[in-house]
């Protein structure tokens, strides 16, 4: 997307590759959207720490860091012994894997870099493999979200109202997003409508990083309340939700999202709200069987406790909200079941939740 600087409009991927300097190229999403910086991680731990402390973060972008990630870290080592190169890209993996667990996209990102460096006959021929199928990824991802934003964009008629929570849009992907997508190409088509951003607390992505892309894409749209919602939509103020997904599972339909999804998805239910869920095809889990095993990521209290802002010198400080002695929970993620979703937007078109096992070789699953 395009990004407004200095009076001047410049369009920009969330996650890039420096190939000279062997760094991955990330926006710094936490300054945003009080400042926007660009940063370069010198090495696969450093990348796999931007993920864990969300200097990126959303289902694509960190699926396509962790292919990068393992690109850079294949083409840090040195040597040509085949047995010792296959050991210090499984650590890399495993290293990737772990920052943020709930999120299928690495995992799958990184499996399908591995398998097409598997062609490779030599260590070096390996790593020039890896990053060209990490580039494929993103390209992949791209593509993906244009498309979700084309089949997506139907459900968005003049003067609908939406509500969408966290934040799916080009900066949880490479571009575009996923919730924003059909959005994005509504506005494209000439239709108006509104966008109501759930703050999502405890990090108000929504807040910070929704309204922000939306303001820069000149599109209508306001910051409520997480609580907010349920009275907007017994008031008749809301006419459809679209939200992302950090895995959606293949056999069921269930969708794990942000922490509050399944809350809206509640709301939707009982008010009779059309509720969608936008995903690439990476976000697909065709192995776990429920949605209790989702691995949920606890976070640290800190972040439910207080909050990160920017003073009017422009300084970014943390303050304390809560109570000095109490403690905080602070799952990341939250399971919305099948039943309670309207349908699954994917770059293949619009499924409903029990058609995705049905079709899961159009989908990718039977790869």
């Amino acid at each position: 997307m395009n990004v407004k600087l200095r009076g001047g409009s410049r369009h920009y991927r969330t996650v890039a590759f420096d190939d000279r300097r062997n760094q991955v190229l990330l926006i710094e999403q936490r300054l945003l959207p009080h400042e926007f910086k660009i940063i370069g991680t010198k090495n696969f731990r450093e990348t796999a720490r931007a993920i864990t402390d969300m200097i990126v973060r959303g289902a694509g972008a960190i699926g396509t860091t962790a292919a990068f990630g393992l690109a850079q870290g294949a083409r840090a080592f040195r040597g040509t012994d085949p047995d010792k190169f296959e050991r210090h890209v499984e650590k890399v993996f495993e290293v990737l894997k772990e920052a943020r667990p709930t999120a299928v996209d690495p995992v799958n990102a990184m499996l399908e870099v591995r398998r097409k460096m598997a062609d490779g006959k030599s260590v070096a021929e390996q790593q020039q493999i890896a990053l060209h199928a990490a580039q494929e990824f993103a390209d992949e991802d791209v593509a993906h979200c244009r498309d979700i934003g084309r089949h997506g964009a139907k459900l968005i008629r003049n003067d609908t109202r939406i509500l969408t929570h966290c934040n799916a849009g080009w900066l949880a992907f490479v571009d575009y997003g996923t919730a924003t997508a059909p959005m994005y190409a509504a506005q494209e088509k000439g239709r108006r409508f509104h966008v109501f951003c759930d703050e999502t607390r405890p990090r108000a992505q929504g807040a910070s990083l929704t309204a922000w892309e939306l303001a820069q894409q000149g599109i209508s749209h306001q910051v409520i309340a997480d609580n907010a919602a349920g009275h907007l939509m017994q008031r008749g103020e809301i006419d459809l939700v679209i939200v992302g997904s950090d895995r959606t599972l293949g056999r069921t339909g269930g969708v794990a999202n942000k922490i509050g999804t399944y809350t809206k998805a509640v709301l939707a239910h009982r008010h009779k709200i059309p509720f969608y869920v936008a995903i690439p095809l990476s976000t697909l889990d065709w192995n776990l069987k429920s949605g209790r095993d989702i691995p949920i990521e606890e976070r640290a209290e800190e972040e439910v406790l207080g909050a990160w802002g920017t003073t009017k010198r422009g300084k970014r400080e943390y303050v304390r909200m809560a109570n000095p002695t109490s403690g905080a929970r602070n799952p990341g993620f939250d399971v919305t079941p099948a039943e309670l979703i309207t349908g699954i937007i994917t770059p293949l078109g619009i499924f409903k939740p029990k058609e995705l096992w049905k079709n899961r070789k159009r989908l990718g699953g039977s790869r």
